[in-house]
């Protein structure tokens, strides 16, 4: 089936047609910059220029950077506050609506380093924030939202993501410390078999993962930046 994935974040807004087959992106992705304000409005109208642009009319599926259940949003960290409370499905036309990071790991897991793996997986995105997928036996664990989990007094995410990477200009060894340290607290957590690293970041695993030490597997995401988006799509599939 072919299926319009739109991947929502605190800084870009990511679309394209997928093959829910194959996991295939049909056509060059469209990334344009998340509203600021990225409010209701604004970021509706930016998903319905990205659905224009590839002049969809099929299934749809959308990720949101925060707690998504039924399609409503009840929580929202690094975009505006005002999304709590929302029917993000009626607002996208119907689409299925889901957490980023939960659409990122369906991807890994259908697609990805979590195929046909057994017990406990841990798909972690590191961009803006932190996003979590958890997984048993291949179901989804919803809406973990990891990246909140308190570390050194203050929201794992604000020491150890992406952008605190870039915001505190750490060197990538500096932060690969930061970020092992925060893989070790979930690794103690969760016991799991295999942990993936998505994310912007995951293009350049090389620069930080051989500086991450842990004896659970951590490895870089296959489907890279792209999960969220091949992620969006298969949920839309399964719903239709």
């Amino acid at each position: 089936m072919n299926v319009l994935g739109i991947d929502i974040g605190g800084s870009g807004i990511k679309g394209a047609p997928v093959d829910t087959d194959t996991g295939e992106l049909l056509e060059d992705r469209l990334r344009i910059p998340t509203p600021q304000p990225s409010a209701p409005d604004e970021v509706a109208a930016a998903v319905a220029s990205i659905t224009g642009h590839f002049g969809w009319n099929g299934p749809v599926g959308v990720t949101f950077p925060g707690v998504v259940v039924h399609g409503v949003i009840r929580s929202a960290a690094n975009v505006d506050h005002s999304w709590v409370g929302v029917d993000a499905g009626r607002l996208f036309g119907g689409a299925m609506v889901l957490n980023d990071a939960d659409a990122a790991g369906l991807a890994e897991v259908r697609f990805g380093q979590g195929r046909g793996r057994r017990g406990t997986v841990l798909v972690l995105t590191f961009g803006t924030g932190i996003g979590s997928a958890l997984f048993v036996d291949g179901v989804l664990v919803p809406n973990t939202e990891l990246g909140h989990l308190e570390l050194r007094g203050k929201d794992a995410e604000h020491r150890a993501s992406a952008r605190a990477r870039e915001e505190h200009e750490l060197s990538w060894e500096k932060w690969a410390g930061r970020v092992e340290e925060y893989l070790r607290y979930v690794d103690m957590l969760f016991s799991p078999s295999l942990i993936v690293i998505g994310g912007g970041v995951s293009k350049k695993a090389e620069k930080f993962l051989p500086h991450v030490h842990l004896d659970t597997p951590v490895v870089a995401a296959a489907l890279q930046n792209q999960a969220g988006i091949v992620g969006a799509a298969h949920a839309a599939a399964d719903r239709v």
